[in-house]
């Protein structure tokens, strides 16, 4: 029988054998977990290849011709940064706050990890996981919420971050974390768009305020945006600084100096609607697309390349400072413009003055996308009729910004319809390069771009393609033709264009000064005699492309459709010494590590000879010296080498304007939605009024800028083997008078 000092000895040692048990069977229980993992019984662990490209959605960046950033494709917007573009301050930042002893471990910090097992014992809940840990979270797996799960999940983190250290240097580590990290507002990953959107810095800027700012975030994007819950952001702020100090990145005295700064945030939020060059990038993403998929451009594994999540560099021909210039000009005078259509109509029914107001109307409702919605939802006529008369929160356009107003979904498509619509282009007419592209109003509320995509009829633009046609013919600038009508029959068909009283005062006009004025009658006199197939041929190589452009006599002014991107490459052949450029807006394509994906290379055609593309540029700088682009001299002042041709289509529903300059050409286009809708005097609708101006803003803005090289006073080179047609008018009237009476003495 045992004695009772005996049993509690006893018992002691049993407890002892027990607790030993415990210890030795939790160890065994977790080493066959740790070898279960390790053999990936619970889910397959990042390889080799895995850790050499990890998989993470990085934006595809659309750089200008000056290497300047136009805007990202992404489904998350994360950009990569090399260790040498971060800034020393945001590696303080990381290691004092979330891994002192980062460069002391191999990816597991042990001493930390039973630390953190203390502290959470008693109350104090720490995280254990190191920076490696993190990255290999961040990289491979999102955090599970089951507790047995998440045991699973830490382990599989430990082997992968252990793997990571093996395989990357401690600057790579680091660099890799901050490319994923989440930073919260606008979908904004990596160090490099925290920065951007944030601060409007590059990371090798961040100071150690800022730097601490964003570091802060790391476990907490919500609760310590700056944006939402500034307070909470200033105070982490200020804990990572005083971290900093602890670990002797920072003194004291700088700490809290930094401290005492206020956030003193650039908020520059990233989204796709936003920015330089909106209906450009939208073009050239489904561009870049078209032609991976054309030209079977695929990863190694052979699946497509995802310009959301590939990380792509895509290197264009955009000059960030011309685009800026061009979008300024657009809206410095649409602005003015959009107020003169609005007077113009201001008291007028439109329902009585627009034919068939009501049925454009109609058809704009049912192209909404409100009524889509409505007809998906199963609602009948009646009722969407209904919803469209029923007031509605909406946010509207206007030349100032856009508005949230209450309004009538129809009455919003009455306003839509009347906002004047413009596109722009502009190209050096050598490379074909274009450097500034501007596709519409604005990207978030009218998506459809008018440069490239949308055709108009040009008006007459089209006159200098007739004009070249005789000039390559022999004919003279200076020859005279009389002005009267002129009716050209094809095939039985009589056609006799109109031309404005205002433009027949005169008996005779050369041929500069009737395209300078655009006469219509000299331009119908000049198609007769080198007739329209010839016409046609030559437009066709000078780039246009219209389904509409057929032989008739009336291409001469203008009455098919082109697009402001085709119609400018055209001009850019009298610029270019009669040769056509292909213009294009795609360099080349770059994956995430710098390999060459794909490169692109204009086209070169001969359109015309090099004598017949001079003459062009001077019957062009007419219409500037003596015509209807008189404005450019003498309201604007740009009495320069310039040459261009306005455009104005029937009903004034179109307004064209494209200029010319030995080193650039640029076209614009100006009208509503629907041609049915336009100023209804030519003195506001016409090209002049609607388009010129916009040439004239962007290119005051572009010679002033000295150092985009845009020589304000160079002219076009002469042929290199001269001129032999003449243009001298005085010295060609005395030929034709010597002529005449050649052919007199001869009997003709």
């Amino acid at each position: 029988m045992r004695t009772k000092k005996e049993q509690p000895k006893q018992d002691f040692r049993q407890y002892n054998i027990n607790f030993w048990k415990l210890v030795a069977g939790v160890f065994f229980f977790f080493v066959l977990l740790f070898t279960a993992v390790a053999f990936q019984l619970f889910g397959k662990l990042p390889s080799f290849r895995d850790l050499e490209n990890p998989k993470s959605n990085l934006a595809s960046e659309i750089l200008s011709e000056d290497k300047k950033t136009l805007g990202t494709y992404y489904v998350q917007n994360r950009s990569n940064v090399t260790y040498d573009q971060l800034s020393p301050n945001v590696v303080h930042a990381l290691i004092a706050t979330e891994d002192t002893r980062f460069y002391d471990h191999s990816g597991i910090d042990f001493r930390r990890v039973f630390s953190i097992i203390f502290y959470n014992l008693i109350g104090k809940k720490q995280g254990g996981s190191t920076i490696t840990q993190q990255l290999a979270l961040n990289l491979f797996s999102e955090r599970a919420h089951n507790p047995f799960k998440r045991i699973i999940q830490k382990l599989q983190e430990w082997i992968t971050a252990v793997k990571i250290e093996r395989n990357y240097t401690k600057e790579e580590i680091l660099t890799m974390y901050l490319n994923t990290v989440d930073f919260g507002a606008y979908n904004t990953f990596g160090i490099k768009s925290a920065a951007r959107t944030y601060f409007n810095v590059t990371p090798d800027k961040l100071t150690p305020n800022q730097a601490a700012l964003l570091i802060g975030m790391v476990n907490g994007p919500g609760i310590y945006s700056p944006i939402n819950h500034p307070d909470n952001a200033i105070n982490r702020r200020n804990f990572v600084l005083k971290r900093m100090a602890d670990e002797n990145f920072l003194s004291e005295g700088q700490a809290e100096e930094e401290k005492a700064k206020p956030l003193g945030l650039h908020f520059n939020p990233i989204d796709q609607n936003d920015g330089l060059a909106t209906y450009f990038r939208a073009v050239l993403k489904k561009d870049i697309q078209k032609t991976f998929n054309d030209l079977s451009i695929t990863k190694a594994d052979g699946t497509p390349y995802d310009l959301d999540r590939d990380g792509l560099r895509v290197y264009t021909t955009i000059n960030y400072q011309m685009q800026d210039y061009a979008e300024q000009a657009q809206r410095e005078y649409m602005r003015d413009l959009q107020n003169q259509f609005n007077a113009h109509w201001r008291g007028r029914s439109l329902w009585k003055s627009i034919p068939d107001f009501k049925a454009i109307l109609d058809k704009g409702m049912r192209l909404s996308d409100r009524y889509r919605m409505l007809k998906q939802d199963g609602a009948s006529d009646e009722e969407i009729r209904t919803d469209f008369n029923t007031p509605q929160r909406m946010n509207l356009f206007t030349w100032k910004g856009s508005i949230d107003t209450t309004m009538k979904p129809i009455d919003s498509i009455v306003y839509t319809k009347l906002i004047l619509r413009n596109a722009m282009m502009s190209m050096d007419p050598t490379t074909g390069y274009i450097k500034a592209w501007v596709g519409g109003d604005d990207f978030e509320h009218f998506k459809y771009d008018q440069v490239k995509m949308g055709t108009r009829q040009i008006g007459s633009t089209a006159k200098p393609f007739t004009y070249a046609v005789a000039i390559a013919n022999g004919m003279s600038p200076c020859m005279e033709l009389p002005v009267e009508p002129v009716t050209i029959v094809t095939d039985g068909k009589a056609w006799t264009p109109y031309s404005p009283p205002k433009d027949n005062v005169y008996s005779s006009l050369s041929l500069r000064k009737a395209l300078a004025i655009s006469h219509n009658w000299i331009a119908a006199n000049v198609m007769s005699q080198v007739t329209a197939v010839p016409v046609v041929n030559l437009i066709k190589k000078m780039g246009v492309n219209s389904p509409n452009l057929q032989p008739y006599p009336s291409i001469v002014l203008g009455t098919f459709d082109a697009s402001v991107f085709d119609m400018t490459g055209a001009y850019s052949v009298f610029a270019n010494h009669g040769a056509w450029t292909e213009p294009i807006y795609l360099l080349r394509v770059e994956d995430k590590n710098g390999n060459l994906l794909y490169e692109r290379k204009p086209k070169v055609v001969v359109a015309m000879d090099e004598q017949t593309a001079y003459v062009m540029t001077y019957m062009l700088k007419g219409v500037i010296q003596e015509g209807t682009g008189w404005r450019l001299r003498s309201k604007y002042g740009l009495t320069n080498p310039i040459g261009g041709k306005t455009g104005t289509t029937q009903n004034n529903s179109d307004g064209w304007f494209i200029g010319i300059t030995p080193q650039l050409v640029t076209g614009v286009w100006t009208g509503c939605e629907d041609m049915q809708i336009h100023f209804r005097t030519t003195e506001l609708g016409e090209g002049a009024n609607t388009a010129l101006p916009i040439f004239a803003l962007y290119m005051k803005k572009v010679y002033a800028n000295s150092s985009l090289g845009i020589k304000k006073n160079v002219d076009f080179d002469p042929p290199k083997n001269g001129v032999s047609i003449t243009m001298d008018c005085g010295a060609y009237s005395q030929q034709q008078q010597q002529k005449t009476e050649v052919d007199k003495q001869l009997g003709f």
